[in-house]
């Protein structure tokens, strides 16, 4: 073999081992595996491979838990308070809306039926009243105010006879105030938090008794005119006269009537389609809070 020969045949070996060694290095894009990265690969390759066939022995990791949702504070005062006409409004407006009623019936507890629908109907649109009674039909009618707290709705004090306050001494007014508190707790084992004075004639002695005892001296802002029928009454009128007085914060008299336990359900739903909602009295403030 002569000299050229074995020149070409190194040549040759030299530029097939260059080849060769290109072709190792370059794997990735020959299709063959980097020897420092296959069994990794092989590996998250089978383990996909198994989650998707749902073979596998080991669960999948388990997503971090979101975040717990913020739980607002319990309201622990009152929202509302009445101002020098009567009206109920919110204590901060923009926490509270004031698009707001508060219902009230006067001059109970005396009629089973005609309370039992005023409480059905309340309790059909979710709505809290203030029953402002009167101490001598408790006293006759004792199974219905334990009714109206049992249903859930707010006792008011309304005085023990429905006489005009304003005309009595001291005396008389502090026990027509007083033994209406003792008789309600004696029932229901709560004392009243608010008063009405009957016709809504009082002056600073009935004011001083009813604070006296932690009562909230309040009469009303709308008026349903509902005692001026006579029996048989027309529902369709204590509705206007509610509807044509309405504002935000109304605090509207009532009695407990036939014709206005007729009336409650059309009243009720036009204040709801008009957009008002019906103030809790719990949610009121008095000088017991």
């Amino acid at each position: 073999m002569n000299r050229k020969t074995v020149q070409s045949i190194a040549a040759s070996i030299a530029i097939m081992t260059a080849l060769l060694s290109a072709a190792c290095g370059n794997g990735a894009t020959t299709g063959d595996a980097n020897p420092d990265t296959a069994p990794a690969l092989a590996g998250e390759t089978a383990a996909a491979s198994q989650v998707a066939s749902g073979s596998a022995s080991t669960p999948a990791p388990t997503p971090s838990p979101s975040p717990a949702p913020t739980v607002l504070p319990e309201q622990t005062g009152p929202l509302y308070r009445m101002n020098k006409v009567y009206r109920i409004l919110p204590i901060d407006e923009t926490k509270t809306p004031d698009k707001m009623v508060l219902l009230t019936f006067d001059d109970g507890p005396k009629d089973e039926e005609a309370l039992t629908s005023l409480l059905d109907t309340l309790d059909a649109h979710h709505a809290k009243a203030i029953f402002f009674v009167n101490g001598y039909r408790v006293k006759q009618h004792p199974e219905l105010l334990k009714l109206i707290y049992d249903r859930g709705q707010t006792i008011g004090n309304h005085s023990w006879d429905h006489i005009d306050l304003k005309k009595e001494e001291r005396e008389t007014v502090e026990k027509q105030i007083g033994d209406v508190q003792r008789d309600v707790e004696a029932i229901t084992g709560q004392v009243p938090h608010f008063f009405r004075p009957p016709y809504g004639s009082g002056g600073d002695t009935v004011k001083e008794a009813a604070l006296k005892e932690g009562l909230l001296f309040m009469t009303w802002s709308n008026g349903s005119l509902d005692w001026e029928q006579k029996a048989p009454g027309d529902p369709d009128k204590v509705i206007a006269n509610v509807m044509e007085q309405l504002h935000p914060g109304a605090n509207i008299l009532m009695h407990e009537l036939k014709w206005t336990a007729k009336a409650l359900d059309g009243l009720l739903s036009k204040l709801e389609k008009e957009g008002y909602g019906f103030i809790d009295p719990a949610s009121i403030e008095t000088p017991a809070h």
